[in-house]
């Protein structure tokens, strides 16, 4: 195999693609910052009983494991960066009132999510500690699409779902732990033969339930719906009642899908995903994780989202971009100072090195600094 191939689901990042990706990063932190979000960098590798606490199988499918050459023990490389800054919030940062916090950073997966899928992410995204109320789901769910319209996204939409009322009717049904995880996996696959074979050993009121799960996709109005056909338990109510709440103070374009679980076996109450026209898959998924905290011995309730910069890549608009401007390799102190006020005023001014005439197009330079009259000038070389 020639040296030069990469392992499968992983590719380099060229220009100008690179240089995309990094300007998104910076202008995303930055809109963290003014709403008050604190960057953390947490490591690449942590003991692996701390970076799969409180979440799920799935991630422990995806996590790269390897053995400390000096401790002995266990560690991974993190799959996701979400149960790492819950670790943060709880035991380092320590605090009693509302945390917010944000992060980017690669990720590694052992398995791909999807066929296209890379296995290094890039993930960057957001959270909020300390607050269980409604107001901070909206604010986190605005915080995500301003970051898409920052990236030249327009036209998302969300999809809110709530994990509980899956949750409700696997307990109030009595639901075997291992049949609630082959239910889970169904209902995530939409596969709706599989979810009625499932089903059928079930008690009569918890199978005609999970079976209208994947029918309660649509509008605000399938909240009614749902109401009408599901049974009248507590917890679904309240999530019902959760899932209007949000639909009515949103301010954006939502829909409901009460099939959708994604991240079920760590979050705890509404969750979303972000669409955009022409794209089959969500290009961004946060909600309600509150448990997470609570497998740190420090239950707090948080809510946030994250998103792959490399993923959005794929289908965002690349910008053009003005082109570089060509400077001789001359010894002149007019030239130099002309070449550092153009870089300072973040203009691309590339050194033209002797020997490599022929090869001047590959710099892309639109634009040259020549000497005129004893002075230089930036000029076209069309």
């Amino acid at each position: 195999m020639p040296n030069w191939l990469l392992p499968e689901n992983f590719a380099d990042i060229l220009p100008p693609e690179a240089r995309l990706i990094e300007a998104w990063r910076s202008r995303l932190l930055e809109l963290f910052r003014v709403h008050g979000y604190q960057l953390v960098i947490p490591p690449m590798l942590e003991y692996l009983e701390s970076l799969l606490t409180g979440t799920g199988e799935d991630l422990d499918l995806r996590t790269f494991k390897l053995v400390d050459q000096l401790s002995g023990r266990m560690m991974g490389v993190r799959a996701d960066i979400t149960p790492q800054v819950a670790r943060i919030d709880a035991h380092l940062l320590n605090r009693e009132g509302v945390t917010r916090l944000c992060y980017a950073g690669p990720v590694l997966h052992a398995r791909p999510r999807g066929l296209n899928s890379t296995r290094e992410p890039l993930q960057i995204g957001a959270e909020i500690y300390g607050h269980a109320g409604i107001e901070s789901d909206l604010e986190i769910q605005r915080l995500l699409l301003d970051a898409l319209v920052a990236c030249g996204v327009q036209g998302a939409q969300l999809d809110l779902g709530h994990v509980g009322v899956f949750r409700a009717l696997c307990a109030r049904g009595r639901v075997d732990a291992g049949v609630e995880s082959d239910l889970y996996a169904v209902l995530e696959a939409k596969d709706i033969p599989g979810l009625e074979d499932m089903t059928a050993g079930l008690d009569g009121k918890t199978r005609e339930a999970l079976r209208a799960l994947p029918r309660l996709y649509g509008d605000s109005a399938v909240l009614n719906e749902a109401q009408r056909v599901l049974p009248d338990y507590p917890e679904i109510r309240a999530a019902l009642d959760d899932l209007r709440r949000l639909s009515g103070e949103a301010g954006y374009s939502v829909s409901m899908d009460l099939a959708d679980l994604r991240g079920y076996h760590y979050h705890s109450g509404v969750v979303f995903a972000a669409y955009v026209p022409g794209e089959a898959n969500a290009v961004a998924l946060g909600g309600r994780y509150d448990e997470v905290g609570k497998a740190f011995g420090r239950a707090r309730p948080a809510t946030g989202f994250s998103m792959d910069l490399y993923d959005l890549a794929r289908f965002a608009p690349i910008p053009a971009e003005t082109g570089a401007i060509l400077a001789p390799c001359d010894k002149d102190s007019g030239l130099d100072t002309m070449v550092r006020t153009l870089r300072a005023e973040g203009q691309v001014v590339i050194v033209d090195l002797p020997g490599h005439e022929g090869a001047r197009a590959e710099l892309g330079c639109e634009r040259e600094l020549a000497n005129v009259g004893g002075k230089w000038q930036v000029q076209s070389r069309i």
